[in-house]
């Protein structure tokens, strides 16, 4: 695996915890979605990738962050 920046393949899996957050003001009353994702990143140039699960990505996609509803 290479990474997609500087095509270093000096590349770490770490385990992250991530708030997503929507912008502006009128959002500040939405709770932030949170994910748990495995994160490379690449020790040589610092961009970082991961993925975001399917029942998150809908959450983020509609704007809305019940997770009971889908």
């Amino acid at each position: 695996m290479h990474c997609t920046s500087c095509g270093s393949e000096d590349l770490g899996k770490f385990k992250g915890t991530i708030a997503i957050h929507f912008s502006g003001m009128e959002n500040l009353d939405k709770p932030h979605v949170y994910i748990s994702p495995d994160v490379v990143v690449c020790l040589n140039c610092g961009i970082a990738q991961f993925a975001i699960p399917q029942a998150q990505l809908r959450l983020l996609g509609k704007g809305d962050t019940d997770v009971s509803t889908d």
